[in-house]
């Protein structure tokens, strides 16, 4: 569970939308740093699997948000961890809500690492996704 908010955090750290991830993270990247990390597969994403990816990456970033607060109040090694947790129990619902699996997810978001064209196909997406919400509120 670790490693998925460490791959959760590079995402959304690459699509640059939480600036404040990294350090709410740090630990959990550490803690999944003597772990090999997987490559992503060289394949093809649909561009709905795409928008997905953006607007579950949105949903992660308030989850992460708010959980940053919690955990930079909680006490204790145990306490951390507990928030850690539900922290990744709801990033996953958010991934799976959004009609992706965890591990397409964490795999499209590998991808948009090595690759800055598609990196900014998504944050176009993430981009136009954010004006349509404006204009249907």
């Amino acid at each position: 569970m670790q490693r998925m908010t460490a791959l959760f955090s590079a995402a959304l750290l690459s699509l640059g939308l939480v600036a404040t991830q990294a350090q709410a993270q740090q630990d959990t990247a550490e803690n999944s740093a003597d772990q090999p990390q997987a490559t992503a597969p060289a394949q093809d994403f649909s561009d709905a699997q795409l928008q997905q990816f953006a607007d579950a990456s949105k949903e992660i970033a308030v989850i992460s948000q708010e959980y940053t607060k919690q955990l930079q109040s909680a006490e204790g090694d145990e306490a951390q961890q507990a928030v850690r947790k539900e922290a990744n129990d709801e990033m996953v619902q958010a991934v799976q809500d959004s009609g992706l699996e965890v591990n397409t997810f964490n795999a499209i978001g590998q991808a948009i690492q090595q690759n800055p064209e598609l990196m900014q196909r998504v944050q176009e997406m993430a981009k136009a996704g954010a004006a349509e919400a404006d204009q249907a509120s």
